[in-house]
């Protein structure tokens, strides 16, 4: 005949079972008055509650079977989900692992209580479910302490980053702070040197006035052409601001290239013809009509062609607008000037940066306008030159700058 008995364990997981809600109010009432368990007192009973019931009912299982392996994934599963709700909630790993022993604690007392009712437990089917409840309960606290070292780690890990982040933004700003230090004292040096020399030039003017009055007329003169240097001087400082100080969102529109190249033209044939050079153009009648900004585009060509012509003492000044591609066009200017040297190649677009000798007027800001602007119609720029020869810029952009 077929022995039909129960086991003791297979009871004493059914007596669990029944006696859950009391189990875990008499676990919660353990923990609210455990010092030790600070975080505790400020959740609900369903947030103290948690995972646990999971857990008990996969003990369960285990005692039913009287082998934690047939349970031991779902615990440890349980087990981490709990670890990681009480590393949101706040909790140290002492206080996790303070609240699971005194959970095994109401575990064993319910035993105890069990066996007193049960006369089928013998000593070794009690020894037998401590043993299970010790061993279910060293892979919840395994479980639960690694999911919530994990949660540290990666938060550990997130704030490293974030502050390694906020240190090299630090940094490049501390440094972008010294260039602007080291940009601002460039400015008052260069500024200052270029009105001493208009000043010293106005003062031997008037002197020359003073000393000898039939050379009035070479004196004012002198004079006139150091105001006219000072000018070209404060007006490329009040350009360089304008463009470095537009916040306006960038209006885009349809340029006529061909009619901008004719303007081009005609307003820089007069400084041409006063140095006694020659201007070659060639416009690409491929070119259609772009979407750009035209004003800019102008400003760009402008200061190309200006510093073309204030470097270049003889020969020749070549303008072009051609198509690159099938996507781009481009703006070319070259001279036959006084070059640029190797060592002056990486500095020729930074402010106040002359590739030439100090006796050409100038802020030394034309190229550093040129490339700011470059950057917002997204203009690629190319330049060759050798010194003593002559210089060509050349400047690529979309046909419809986006």
């Amino acid at each position: 005949m077929t022995d039909r008995r129960v086991s003791p364990l297979r009871n004493f997981a059914n007596f669990i079972r029944a006696e859950r809600g009391r189990l875990t109010r008499q676990w919660i009432d353990a923990v609210a008055i455990d010092a030790d368990l600070v975080e505790a007192d400020k959740l609900t009973y369903q947030q103290l509650a948690d995972h646990l019931p999971e857990i008990l009912d996969q003990l369960c299982m285990a005692l039913d079977a009287e082998d934690l392996e047939r349970a031991e994934t779902s615990i440890e599963r349980d087990a981490k989900k709990h670890g990681n709700v009480r590393w949101q909630q706040g909790y140290r790993i002492e206080e996790l692992v303070r609240e699971l022993d005194l959970f095994q604690q109401v575990l064993v007392e319910a035993l105890e209580e069990f066996v007193e009712r049960d006369r089928t437990c013998t000593r070794r089917h009690e020894s037998r479910a401590r043993h299970l409840l010790a061993e279910a309960f060293s892979v919840v606290r395994y479980a639960s302490i690694k999911e919530v070292v994990g949660e540290r780690d990666r938060k550990i890990d997130e704030y490293t980053s974030r502050l390694e982040r906020a240190n090299n933004e630090l940094t490049l700003k501390q440094r972008l702070v010294g260039d602007l230090y080291d940009s601002r004292m460039q400015i008052t040096r260069s500024v200052a040197h270029d009105l001493r020399n208009f000043l010293n030039a106005f003062s031997v003017a008037l002197q020359l006035i003073e000393r000898a009055p039939s050379q009035a007329d070479a004196a004012l003169t002198l004079a006139n052409r150091q105001a006219a240097d000072m000018k070209q001087l404060v007006d490329q400082m009040v350009e360089y601001s304008v463009v470095l100080g537009d916040t306006a969102t960038l209006v885009f529109e349809d340029v006529d290239l061909r009619e901008l190249f004719d303007e081009l033209i005609a307003s820089t044939q007069p400084s041409i013809d006063a140095k006694g050079l020659a201007l070659r153009s060639e416009f690409d009648a491929a070119l259609p009509v772009v979407t750009s900004n035209r004003l800019k585009l102008k400003q760009i060509a402008v200061n190309l062609l200006s510093n073309a012509i204030k470097y270049t003492k003889s020969g020749q000044v070549e303008f072009r607008f051609a198509m690159h591609g099938t996507e781009h066009w481009t703006i070319r200017v070259s001279d036959t000037g006084v070059g640029i040297a190797p060592a002056d190649a990486e500095r020729v677009f930074d402010e106040f940066e002359r590739a030439a000798d100090e006796e050409i007027p100038g802020a030394g800001l034309g190229l550093a306008i040129v490339k700011e602007l470059c950057r917002v119609l997204d203009g690629q720029i190319e330049f060759a030159s050798r010194e003593g020869v002559g210089t060509t810029f050349e400047i690529r952009f979309p046909l419809h700058v986006q």
